[in-house]
């Protein structure tokens, strides 16, 4: 069987694992710890580093594909490892478009794609170049870096171009930060599209999903997206086909989407940003879809003929479960299994703490409202035990 190497320990990989293992594909892991998510279950680990391209080669060797738990990796790495002759997917042409910002709303807005206003930041005069795009688009704004940022992080919304805001363009400027401004988007809420492409171009997609994010984290997935129109649900799975397409991607491409149009206006799509590897957004299709994204991905980069995307259940929900106070979570974890034996509980292997994502719970039903609160209540018990969290506390 072909050798599959993936870059990156984290918990990405490690349900990689698991979809390979069913598959017979043997996976490669190149993690930074042997206590990394991915290298406490995978049998074949090397450890060392993502910016090292001596690392890199040395994990390559013997592999038939290498592919990506994240998008840190320099592009000049993955240039390199191409170069030599390894097949790297998504190649690095693709990846960079998932790597800056910038990058991919250049391209895809050159493509017709739709996207909000954008432009760059100028270093040389930062404050400038926000106050004249202010100027064209109105307040508020959102200052980006256009590399490295995830969960919230590396985004910024100006509401006033006050004091405090300027100061803070200036201050990241002068710390060599790369920056772009956009146009502030009023969304109604935010989508997900879910596709997958092979080297031979075959196309897969899944149910378009609604993601319930709270301060830049993703907490919950409700699959498919509820009272989505059909035409805009089709409209967002073509549209991600076919951005997949035009980069000549391969592998799995999530589209992040802001719906936007009040509730009596007719919705539209905006593309948000987007990743080339599996996503949070996909962690429901492991019981809620006939393939799961991991072994799509796997199949994707294999070139082997891509799995069905049919939902297993008219809903699914998924939840992240966030780390507390409490790092001892093994007798609410016997809660919820006793509380609820159809909810899917998965540990990503990380060391508990407050705020940090540590694993998710999956719940499907065929009542929306009843399966979102089964999620929940896992998420939440797991989390803060009897007493009602934060997040609890907000529902009520």
């Amino acid at each position: 069987m072909p050798v599959v190497g993936m870059v990156g320990g984290g918990q990405l990989a490690r349900m990689t694992q698991q979809a390979a293992i069913g598959l017979g594909v043997p996976l490669r892991v190149l993690a930074a710890s042997p206590r990394d998510s991915a290298a406490l279950v995978c049998a074949d680990v090397r450890i060392g580093e993502h910016t090292s391209l001596a690392d890199l080669r040395s994990f390559a060797k013997g592999c038939d594909a290498i592919t990506f738990d994240h998008e840190h990796v320099p592009s000049a790495h993955i240039q390199a490892l191409e170069a030599a002759g390894v097949a790297c997917r998504p190649s690095s042409a693709a990846l960079l478009h998932a790597q800056d910002k910038l990058v991919m709303r250049e391209r895809l807005s050159a493509a017709g794609a739709p996207c909000p206003a954008f432009a760059p930041v100028d270093p040389r005069d930062p404050l400038a170049a926000v106050e004249a795009f202010a100027a064209e688009h109105g307040l508020p704004v959102v200052l980006k870096a256009t590399t490295g940022g995830y969960d919230g992080k590396g985004v910024w919304i100006l509401e006033s171009l006050g004091a405090d805001d300027r100061r803070l363009v200036e201050s990241l400027s002068g710390e060599g930060l790369s920056l772009m401004v956009e146009q502030y988007v009023p969304f109604r809420r935010e989508l997900a599209a879910l596709v997958a492409r092979s080297p031979y171009g075959q196309g897969a997609a899944y149910p378009v999903v609604e993601t319930v994010q709270r301060d830049g984290i993703c907490h919950e997935v409700l699959a498919p997206a509820p009272g989505l129109d059909e035409e805009l649900a089709a409209e967002a799975q073509r549209l991600a086909l076919d951005i997949a397409e035009r980069l000549d991607l391969v592998g799995l491409l999530a589209v992040e989407l802001f719906e936007t149009g009040g509730s009596a206006a007719p919705g539209g799509l905006l593309v948000n940003e987007l990743a080339m590897r599996p996503h949070n957004s996909g962690h429901w299709t492991i019981e809620g879809a006939r393939t799961s994204q991991f072994e799509q991905h796997l199949r994707a980069v294999l070139n082997l003929p891509l799995g069905s995307t049919e939902p297993t259940a008219r809903y699914t929900v998924m939840a992240n479960v966030l780390g507390g106070d409490d790092p001892d979570i093994y007798p609410r974890y016997l809660h919820v299994m006793a509380h609820d034996p159809a909810v899917k509980v998965h540990f990503y292997g990380k060391e508990v703490r407050p705020g940090r994502k540590i694993g998710h719970v999956t719940a499907l039903g065929d009542d929306l409202a009843e399966t979102r609160e089964r999620a929940r209540h896992a998420a939440d018990y797991l989390r803060w035990g009897p007493a009602m969290g934060p997040a609890t506390k907000e529902r009520a």
